[in-house]
């Protein structure tokens, strides 16, 4: 499904901002012309590293505070079949809780690559 490219970016940019709610300090960048229609989080494979067989990157995305499942579930609304995700800084294993958030898993960066497969 094709959309004009006027339209798109703007579309594009506020679901990726509506997207980076859940984690603090992030930074998302679409790149695809194209529009894919969402995936359950289930539907997106984790990858640590590049696949073997071919693909697209459509976009990049990185959060503070936040894990492989903040990365899954980004990936997975803008349609993605994998998201290649770097864990990097320090890792807090445990649980936490504060006033509006509550984890036991969380990353001080997690970066992640969503791909379509060719």
């Amino acid at each position: 499904m094709k959309i004009k490219k006027n339209t798109f970016l703007p579309a594009a940019t506020g679901l990726l901002l509506l997207l980076s709610s859940c984690a603090s300090d992030v930074a998302n960048r679409y790149y695809s012309s194209e529009h894919y229609p969402p995936k359950k989080s289930s539907e997106v494979e984790v990858l640590h590293k590049n696949p073997t067989r071919p693909y697209e990157v459509i976009a990049d995305f990185q959060a503070r505070d936040a894990g492989e499942t903040t990365m899954r579930r980004m990936a997975a609304k803008i349609g993605a079949d994998a998201v290649i995700v770097s864990l990097l800084g320090g890792h807090f294993s445990g649980t936490w809780a504060d006033e509006k958030t509550w984890s036991n898993e969380t990353y001080s960066r997690v970066t992640g690559t969503a791909i379509k497969y060719k």
